[in-house]
């Protein structure tokens, strides 16, 4: 059973990430979506085990303890975290795996797996982003405010990525990150199984 490649999506809150990773999945059937454990609430049509695992603090921290997560981080004064379960899931379904994390935790994984392929989506500029943020109606003024001045720290820290997607189109933007995908499951495939065969074929003869 081949190794699933890892594939991390970042961008600060209001970037478009989600229906971005949503179009993705439509088109490619070949990822499974990672489902991160959280001690944030419920919102709105959000469901346990589809959306987030959602945990205790007192749970999420006994996982810390016991090491399960793959990474993890406290943004906002909640808990997020891949549990390490996910990698073995993509794997038993012969499925690459999509993770949609913050900054931190894109950095944590990356130490962990180096060979993660973590592509970085920004809206096209801060007064876009503030837009998104207030349109959707979620946050008080204070946190918008707080968010915005995450956004500019994760911005910072874009050239850690392998990929940056500007969001300017939301159609153009997914078509970017399935060409993406398709690129590196094409640089991933071994080379020695592709040509063992063709060898093969010659000591025949």
């Amino acid at each position: 059973m081949s190794k699933p490649c890892v594939f991390i999506i970042s961008a600060p809150s209001g970037s478009g990430k989600s229906t971005l990773v949503n179009g993705l999945m439509e088109i490619d059937k070949r990822l499974r979506f990672s489902i991160s454990y959280t001690t944030r609430q419920l919102r709105g049509k959000e469901k346990h085990g589809e959306n987030y695992y959602f945990v205790s603090r007192e749970a999420f921290e006994e996982r810390i303890a016991a090491r399960e997560f793959l990474e993890h981080a406290e943004v906002f004064g909640n808990y997020y975290g891949t549990h390490q379960s996910e990698i073995e899931f993509a794997e038993r379904e012969g499925k690459d795996l999509l993770l949609d994390i913050d900054v931190q935790g894109a950095a944590q994984l990356k130490e962990r797996i180096p060979d993660a392929v973590s592509i970085f989506v920004l809206a096209p500029s801060r007064e876009i982003l503030e837009r998104r943020l207030r349109s959707r109606g979620e946050d008080s003024e204070e946190v918008v405010r707080r968010r915005l001045l995450k956004a500019a720290d994760e911005i910072r820290n874009y050239n850690r990525y392998d990929y940056v997607l500007v969001n300017h189109e939301i159609a153009d933007s997914v078509s970017t990150l399935v060409s993406i995908v398709r690129a590196e499951r094409v640089k991933r495939i071994r080379v020695e199984d592709q040509i063992r065969p063709i060898l093969a074929g010659f000591e025949k003869g």
